[in-house]
């Protein structure tokens, strides 16, 4: 079966790639390291992309000629946490259980990733016509901050690489297009006084509650018009707060408020008429706070930008990644967002296309079907015979 011994070298590369915490907060150097003395051992050369810091790289390496037309095998070395989550196994440790292996990032996205590498032997004795590259980030789960960097390198110095494929886990099917997303944290600052005595005092948790109902209407009136022709599940923009923080006595006007929220939407949607609204009353309450506290205000901070992937099925991109999956499958998207858009706003075709699901991403006791690891070890042989 084709991919069979690349399976079996998968293995214990990806038992050693989920054996580092590369949990988002962490460093992934560790990680990095690794990869690049694999790399060295089997002839390649490697090439960081460090973060401003030096506390996080990506890696970038190239397989075959220095010629246009290459693959790029891009995936994310950084995980979910895992605190606070009933783990059966350690979440560290790869464990074989009914043909499936659990641990943080197996399915999100190390397996990918120890494939890719697992297929380096095959691309370096196949004799190849056109590259692959070997694109690794961090930090794509807080916002996808570092693949841009390397997305840069990729446009500016290698020679064009004809498709990018992404290996989120996609149950190794092909999905041409994503949402992206906006993330944003709201910052309200009141004045602090006894809760009897609201003349004295503002309280942010008042106000932030006014702006969290404008958000909620904003969210209800995405999902009445949703377009009945989407093939998104939800059909629907959607926009979701995810944590609050405010007030610390319940007599006391709360002094701050702070929350955090998200849209995410097909790449297109006009992200400032939708929130539009909520705009407007934001400068319409911190100019109430100022009149009342000069010192209070309502401040608006976006954290992250990822754009969306815009489906473009008929491209030579998602044909050739097809073939080699084997998908002849209806068109699909995403609602989850990936570095892919990053790619194809530099006009590098993407799609996605890994093993494992997505259903099992950030999940307690996250797993891989070893047969998704099959699977996609039969993709990279087909992969390292197409370039050759």
């Amino acid at each position: 079966m084709p991919g069979e011994a690349l399976a079996a070298r998968a293995l214990p590369i990806l038992e050693r790639l989920v054996a580092f915490d590369t949990t988002s907060h962490l460093s992934n150097l560790a990680l990095i390291e690794w990869i690049e003395r694999y790399l060295a051992g089997c002839g390649v050369a490697s090439r960081r992309i460090a973060s401003a810091d030096g506390r996080k790289a990506n890696l970038l390496a190239s397989i075959g000629p220095a010629s246009a037309g290459g693959v790029v095998l891009s995936g994310h070395t950084d995980v979910v946490p895992v605190a606070g989550q009933a783990w059966s196994s350690d979440p560290f440790e790869l464990t074989e259980r009914g043909g499936r292996l659990y641990g943080r990032g197996a399915s999100d996205m190390k397996t990918f990733i120890a494939l890719a590498l697992a297929a380096v032997p095959d691309l370096l004795a196949a004799r190849l016509v056109r590259p692959a590259h070997l694109a690794f980030s961090y930090d794509e789960e807080t916002g996808c901050f570092g693949a841009p960097a390397m997305i840069e390198v990729i446009a500016r110095e290698l020679p064009r690489p004809a498709l990018v494929v992404v290996g989120e886990p996609t149950s190794m099917q092909v999905v041409s297009g994503h949402k992206g997303i906006a993330v944003w944290r709201v910052t309200v600052t009141g004045r602090e006084a006894h809760s009897a005595q609201t003349h004295l005092g503002v309280s942010a948790n008042m106000v932030a509650v006014r702006l969290m109902a404008a958000l909620a209407d904003i969210a209800d009136d995405l999902e009445r018009n949703a377009d009945p022709a989407s093939l998104y599940t939800p059909r629907h923009a959607t926009l979701t707060i995810g944590r609050i923080d405010g007030g610390t006595a319940g007599n006391i006007l709360a002094r701050a408020c702070v929350f955090q929220f998200d849209l995410r939407g097909p790449a297109g949607d006009d992200r400032a008429r939708q929130l539009a609204p909520f705009f407007a009353l934001v400068r319409r309450l911190d100019a109430e706070i100022k009149a009342r506290a000069p010192e209070g205000g309502v401040a608006v901070e976006q954290l992250a930008e990822v754009p969306g992937l815009r489906p473009e099925p008929t491209t030579e991109a998602e044909a050739f990644v097809r073939r080699l999956a084997g998908d002849n499958g209806p068109a699909r998207v995403a609602s989850f967002a990936s570095e892919a858009g990053q790619f194809q706003a530099a006009a590098l075709p993407a799609v996605l296309c890994g093993p494992g699901s997505i259903d099992q991403a950030h999940q307690p006791d996250e797993y891989i079907e070893i047969a998704q690891v099959d699977r996609g070890a039969e993709f990279m042989a087909r992969l390292a015979e197409a370039l050759s």
